[in-house]
């Protein structure tokens, strides 16, 4: 990899900040994320500068020099809280800061801020990789500074703090997460990360440092985690590290195999983050990520613990593990400080409908129950039957392959009735007002009865999707509800 900033530094922004800081005598560096994403050739228009003076002077310095070269105002954004300030230009988001040096309260991850050089900033950083800096001046422009080695350490595809992991996570414990979400996020095929074996060893010791980080910051970065190629790196990192008993610890009850009688179940914490695997593959030939669809896959078998037993014919069972698992749902979420809104609906009904699909394989693919489940699901049918898919996973090739063109069959059988019957937005074509119209009645159990019935005659296929259909078997059977129409 090279050391100076070749074609890295091009976009016009680089040299009007290098022009401003000269001007005002101010040394000044790009530093973090944009020069790590440089040297691994990913996409990134977030810039981070620190100049070793006021961040927030040098920013408005560069806001009246875009100004004078373009004639028109460049807005500046300034947190002086946090002696900060943030400007865009060109599809760029460039954020300005002060070097400085920081010291921790062992209560509070919260540092104590100082003035500092560039030599303090970068002992500050996170890792190594996003120590690195690209000098802005015109003496050297574009020469790299990297005194942790981080150059090496990104071509090695290796995690490590800059300074002892014990004080680095100890100061701030969120950086074991981004420790493991880098990992995660950072990897391909070609060149997987990998926290070097101290920085483990100080995550097993500093786990429970995680209780004085807000819940919010934490599934954050779960939520990256989640979005990144393959999740299962990071959630095998957040187990080995013990960090997952702290965040999620029902999801750390599915791991272990139980054997009785020569019958062992399969490990279902790692099938669980293989089927995450599986999601986040399929989205990614689709063009798209749904983080909450990951989360769904992260908690389609939460309820296998409280489900499981052995039964000495049918060997080991998990039955209506999904429907303990959809009521756990919420209260994770709630633990979590997650969105207790559609959101978490959503993730609760994907839970208790992922064998439904699968069922229907084993139990024929019947028109009735197809359009229960198009019922059920409605407009996140799509997403269920991709949640299904990456759940058919088995070490015998032979059944995945015979499962999947059986699950083929029930993706056929959708789109057939949903062309014929319209089901996946459903509306009663018998509403309650018209109800009491025809019979006269107040409101009562009786009309949700009689649109209960008429509902299940469409989904059994017993008449059409069609209100002259609906209201010849409505006024059918609503004797024997005790109803009569008015004359």
């Amino acid at each position: 990899m090279a050391t100076i900033a070749e074609g890295f530094l091009d976009h016009r922004i680089f040299k009007i900040v290098s022009e401003a800081a000269a001007g005002s005598g101010t040394k000044a560096y790009v530093i973090g994320g944009y020069v790590r994403d440089c040297f691994l050739g990913r996409p990134n228009s977030d810039i981070d500068i620190v100049a070793e003076g006021s961040g927030i002077e040098l920013a408005e310095a560069v806001a009246r020099r875009i100004a004078d070269l373009d004639g028109k105002k460049c807005k500046v954004s300034v947190f002086r809280n946090f002696g900060t300030a943030m400007l865009k230009y060109h599809g760029m988001e460039v954020e300005f800061v002060g070097a400085r040096k920081e010291s921790y309260r062992r209560e509070s991850r919260k540092p104590i801020v100082e003035d500092g050089t560039l030599e303090d900033d970068q002992k500050r950083r996170d890792f190594t990789i996003n120590a690195m800096a690209f000098s802005l001046n015109p003496e050297d422009f574009g020469a790299l500074v990297d005194p942790f080695g981080g150059i090496r350490d990104l071509a090695s595809g290796i995690i490590r703090t800059p300074l002892d992991p014990d004080i680095t996570y100890s100061d701030d414990p969120l950086r074991m997460l981004r420790a493991i979400r880098f990992t995660s996020q950072l990897s391909t095929p070609e060149r997987p990360f990998t926290i070097v074996p101290e920085s483990i060893d100080s995550m097993k010791r500093m786990a429970s440092r995680l209780e004085i980080l807000s819940k919010e910051r934490i599934v954050d970065e779960l939520c990256k985690m989640l979005l990144s190629p393959r999740p299962s790196v990071a959630f095998r990192l957040l187990d080995e590290t013990g960090l997952l008993e702290w965040i999620l610890p029902s999801l750390s009850k599915l791991k272990g195999v139980e054997t009785v009688d020569g019958k062992g179940h399969k490990d279902n914490f790692s099938h669980t983050i293989q089927v995450v695997d599986n999601v986040a593959e399929a989205e990614a030939e689709l063009g798209k990520a749904n983080v909450w669809l990951r989360w769904a896959a992260l908690l389609h078998d939460i309820g296998k613990p409280a489900t499981k037993r052995y039964d000495p014919v049918l060997g080991w069972t998990f039955h209506g593990h999904e429907v303990v698992g959809a009521r756990m749902v919420p209260k994770i979420f709630q633990s979590l400080k997650m969105p207790l809104n559609e959101k978490m609906k959503y993730v609760e009904k994907l839970v208790s409908l992922h064998l439904r699909p699968i069922a229907l394989v084993d139990d024929g693919v019947t028109d009735s129950a197809v359009r229960r489940l198009l019922f059920d699901a409605g407009d996140d049918i799509d997403d269920l039957m991709l949640l299904c898919n990456a759940d058919i996973t088995s070490k015998n090739p032979a059944k995945v392959a015979r499962i999947r063109r059986n699950f083929g069959l029930v993706r056929e059988k959708l789109v057939e009735v949903e062309a014929k019957d319209a089901i996946r937005n459903f509306k009663n074509p018998i509403t309650g007002e018209y109800v009491m119209q025809v019979y006269g009645i107040p409101p009562c159990k009786e009309i949700g009865d009689l649109k209960e019935m008429v509902k299940n005659a469409i989904l059994d296929g017993e008449i059409p999707n069609e209100f002259e259909a609906a209201d010849a078997y409505m006024r059918k059977v609503a004797p024997g509800l005790g109803l009569k129409e008015v004359k």
